[in-house]
């Protein structure tokens, strides 16, 4: 697989806007008495993931997990496995926390920062079993697609950060977006598709509410499962993506 791209040329334009948002007193307290133990700061190095957590277990990574709700449900269902989530969103952050203490999780780690400088300078690589990017700013204005998050430069980190045989999974219910998706993954050498096009929903990503909504209203929802292609010819061990 190619070196991912000079840094430059994955960021001209933000894929998100930085949102405050207000607070809540829930949420202000999980920032205060949780943030030190579960927030890990941003640092331009590399995380030790196994120290971050304190075990050696499957490690994936979430892209913008919003609110927290579906990541905070996959984590307390696979309990054996480590997630990892970026979000900029302080609210986010706070309710995922508040979601971690209530849940007593010891499976999640969050990180406040934008993904792609967490990817270039915080995740190792090769050292993801998995990164999950689950319904991501579509931009659905022609003149702004250029902001969307998946890209070719992006998908080339994306893919150099995961094992060999480790998985991507994408989900939209923009079907524009999903088709530059398809795309953009079909054409990173690095990665291959599990399957001709889209995928079917995996067990272990949940129903949101919305999405449920959506689909009663015929709203479309794509799912993208995409692996690492192996660099050797060494039989990976194991499959890293829940069942």
């Amino acid at each position: 697989m190619n070196e991912p791209p000079p840094e430059g040329a994955l960021r001209p334009i933000r894929s998100f806007v930085l949102r405050m948002g207000r607070m809540g007193p829930g949420q202000e307290k999980a920032l205060a008495e949780l943030g030190p133990r579960f927030l890990i700061p941003y640092a331009q190095g590399p995380l030790d993931l196994d120290a971050a957590f304190g075990r050696i277990a499957p490690k994936i990574l979430e892209i913008g997990f919003g609110m927290g709700e579906t990541t905070a449900r996959i984590a307390a269902e696979h309990p054996d496995t480590d997630y990892l989530g970026v979000e900029v969103h302080t609210p986010g952050v706070g309710a995922l926390l508040k979601r971690i203490g209530e849940l007593n999780l010891a499976n999640l780690r969050l990180v406040r920062h934008d993904a792609v400088e967490v990817l270039r300078h915080m995740i190792p690589e090769a050292g993801l079993d998995g990164i999950h990017i689950f319904f991501p700013d579509p931009w659905h204005k022609k003149r702004h697609h250029k902001r969307r998050l998946i890209q070719p430069p992006l998908a080339s980190l994306l893919a150099s950060r995961l094992r060999p045989g480790g998985y991507l999974h994408l989900a939209t219910d923009w079907e524009d977006y999903a088709r530059q998706m398809l795309r953009v993954l079909s054409a990173e050498p690095g990665l291959e598709n599990t399957v001709p096009a889209f995928a079917p929903r995996p067990a272990y990503r949940p129903l949101t509410k919305f999405e449920q909504r959506g689909l009663r209203l015929g709203h479309g929802v794509w799912d993208l499962v995409f692996r690492r292609r192996q660099t050797t010819s060494r039989q990976t061990v194991g499959d890293s993506t829940p069942s």
